[in-house]
Order: structure tokens, then sequence, then C-alpha cells
């Protein structure tokens, strides 16, 4: 078949919604029907129009059904290009993303036109929608009855009463995550020290059974290296623990902060005294681990300094 060029004269919008709305009926020929959706304007800027007046139910119809196909072969608006048929190539010619108009469309399935309409009316935005759908389905069931009355006040106390009971299940059920792990991981360490304690008194019956042989220096501090090991490996949990409790502090502060019902993005943020007084005890708990590393390297140099220096220049002689 011949690709077909669209149609130069830009229709009314009422007609491009009367196009869309027969999607809903039914055709047998999808490439006829789209052919009917491009011919009534041109396909760089009749799209944009024609999306004011189309509902995202609709589009997920033709998202649902595959009915964007049918573009394959029709030329772009400057007929310089024949297109491929896809999802993100419909999207882009009713002039939106396919980001945009996916993030409707599961709005739509998950609370429904009336209740979706009524949101939108009380001025819910993309950010609480998104909340809202992470909501357990009884939960969100309850909302959504809400939200179809109108009641905006009776709304939005439901939906931060439902908020805040999510946030406490999440935060309890990731405890219990966190405790088992611990528990864990405390179980394998117990493990493995009864292995490393096996271990090492094998190696002392094999010791002793051989009294009179000369052991090597590698052997006799092999148990200084090991406990050196062990304890940097102590200190890097540990660092890392700080870290940890950075980012999380991070996390949850700007969550706390930006689900305010007031929250400005351009506003300054002051922050509560209790929040600072933990900005402050993290600052110390972290300069305080930082003091003792530098004390203890001060007191390794006065001790070994000059060892250390040599033991340095061999290392470096050796690689040269």
């Amino acid at each position: 078949m011949t690709p077909e060029p669209l149609a130069p004269a830009l229709q009314e919008s009422a007609e491009a919604a009367n196009v869309l709305a027969a999607v809903q009926a039914g055709y047998n020929d999808e490439r006829d029907l789209l052919n009917q959706l491009l011919g009534q304007a041109q396909m760089a800027d009749a799209f944009a129009r024609f999306s004011v007046t189309v509902t995202t139910s609709k589009l997920a119809f033709v998202k649902e059904n595959k009915l964007y196909r049918a573009l394959k072969g029709i030329k772009s608006g400057h007929g310089d290009q024949l297109l491929d048929g896809t999802w993100d190539e419909f999207c882009r010619l009713i002039g939106r993303s396919r980001e945009h108009v996916e993030r409707d469309i599961a709005n739509l399935r998950s609370f429904g036109e009336e209740a979706l309409e009524s949101m939108s009316r009380m001025g819910i935005g993309y950010r609480e929608l998104r909340q809202f759908r992470r909501l357990p389905d009884d939960q969100k069931s309850a909302l959504i009855e809400v939200a179809r009355s109108g009641d905006k006040d009776s709304f939005i106390e439901l939906a931060e009463d439902l908020i805040a009971k999510h946030a406490k299940e999440k935060d309890a059920l990731t405890k219990e995550v966190e405790a088992i792990a611990a528990d864990k991981e405390a179980s394998e360490r117990v493990a493995q020290g009864k292995e490393e304690t096996i271990n090492k008194l094998q190696r002392e019956v094999i010791r002793l059974s051989k009294p009179l042989a000369v052991v090597p220096w590698d052997e006799r501090v092999a148990p200084f290296q090991k406990e050196i090991t062990e304890r940097q490996s102590l200190l890097d949990a540990a660092i890392g623990q700080h870290k940890k409790a950075v980012e999380a502090l991070d996390a949850w502060l700007t969550t706390e902060i930006t689900s305010q019902p007031d929250y400005d993005p351009e506003a300054p943020v002051a922050l509560p005294p209790p929040v600072r007084a933990v900005l402050l005890h993290l600052d110390d708990a972290v300069n305080r681990t930082a003091s003792l590393a530098a004390g203890l390297q001060h007191e390794l140099r006065l001790r070994f300094g000059g060892d250390i220096a040599d033991a340095r220049r061999h290392v470096l002689d050796a690689d040269a």
C-alpha cells in the first residue's frame, strides 16, 4: 500500500474528539482508523490541539489495543519520513511525552475517572497521586470513596492519616527486616569465630609437634597481621555505618520536608531543633572517630616512626 500523506486542512477540535470517541466503538481496519485520526489535521500541529479534547481513557484504549501500530508507513508531518507505528510516536504526535501519558493512565486505572476528576478539582497533583498509588488496596479504596464525595476537607484529612499510617507500617517492616539481618550476621560471626578457633588450635598442635623447628618470621608475625586486618575491617564497618546514617538522615529529612502540606521548594527550610540536635550528634560522632584515628597514628609514629620509614624504603627498592 502506498503511504498516504496527511490532510492539509486543520479541522475543528470537536471533530477530532468525535473521531477518537469512535475508537471505543471498534473498527475493523486499524489503518483506516488511524488515517481518519491523522487526516483531521497536519501532524506537526493538529495533534497538539487534538490531545486537549480527548480523555485519558481514550488514550488508554489506543494503547491497550495497540491501535498506534496503524501509524506505520504514514508520512510524518513534514512528509520526509515514514513512521514506525510505535506508542512513543503516537504520544509525540498528540503533543505529549510517553511518560506523561502513561502516568495519567496509571492514575486512571488506580482511582477511576470519577475519583480522579474529583481529586483534580481539589488541586491534588502528580506527587500526591504517586503517594496514593502506593497505599494498600483497602486504604486506597477508602480514599477513592471519599474523593467521589467531593468533600475536600474529609479527603485531605483521610489522605494524611493513611499516608502517615503507611509510613509507620513501612518503617516497622524495615526495622523487622534489619533485625533479622542483624541476627543472621551475628550467627555467621559466631560460626566464623568457632571455625577460626579450631583452625588456630590445629595449627598450634602441628607447631608443637615439631618443637625443634625454627618458625619463620612470617608465621610469627601472622597473628599480628591477622588481628590488624580484622580490626581494620571493624573500623571500615563503623565508618560505613556513619556514612549510612548520613544518607538515611538525608533521605528521611527530604521526605519529611517535601511531604508537608505547605511545602514550597523555593522557600528556605528551617530545621526543627530536634533535627538540628541529631545533626550535631552525628557530626560529633564522626569528628570523634577522626580524632581517635589521628591520635593513634601520632602514637604509632612516635613508637615506630623510624622503622616504618625504613620498611617503606625496602618496599620501594624491591618494587624498583
